[in-house]
């Protein structure tokens, strides 16, 4: 299906309160029994005062709304989230496209090992998983799995 007027480009500070919006709403939807380690207000905050002004900060919009946010640390594919609306729509491809031609040497990057929407996604596009923890180094306490990807030579 087409989708009009859908950009991804580089996010500025007016975008964090519809990127924390994002954010907040996917976790929600698909992580509905993982603990959050944050309020809905400390989130707002850290997508205002660190992420977009100091991370590079992607985001997906249609007709000017954001619907989805992908964040690089370094190497690290850090946030990868869709507004629930709107996933399953080619977004997410996407935002892995620009996350790949922004780091072609390779990316990594962790998911709770009970999102296996996510998890398949990643592996759909060429991630491999690299190592599994108990969760004892995430916030929330939730066993993750660490995914890499590495280009083809």
């Amino acid at each position: 299906m087409e989708i009009n007027n859908f950009v991804v480009r580089r996010a500025v500070d007016s975008d964090a309160a519809a990127v924390a919006e994002v954010w907040l709403r996917s976790f929600t939807a698909a992580l509905p029994g993982v603990r959050r380690a944050h309020t809905d207000d400390q989130v707002r905050s850290w997508f205002r005062e660190v992420v977009v002004p100091s991370l590079e900060t992607w985001v997906a919009t249609v007709d000017g709304a954001v619907v989805g946010v992908m964040v690089l640390d370094g190497d690290d594919l850090d946030q990868l989230y869709l507004d629930p609306a709107w996933q399953g729509r080619g977004m997410g491809d996407r935002l892995v496209e620009v996350a790949k031609q922004r780091r072609p040497a390779g990316l990594a990057l962790w998911t709770f090992q009970i999102n296996e929407p996510a998890r398949r996604f990643y592996e759909r596009h060429g991630f491999i998983p690299t190592e599994c923890t108990d969760g004892h180094r995430n916030e929330e306490r939730e066993p993750d799995i660490r995914y890499q990807w590495r280009p083809e030579k």
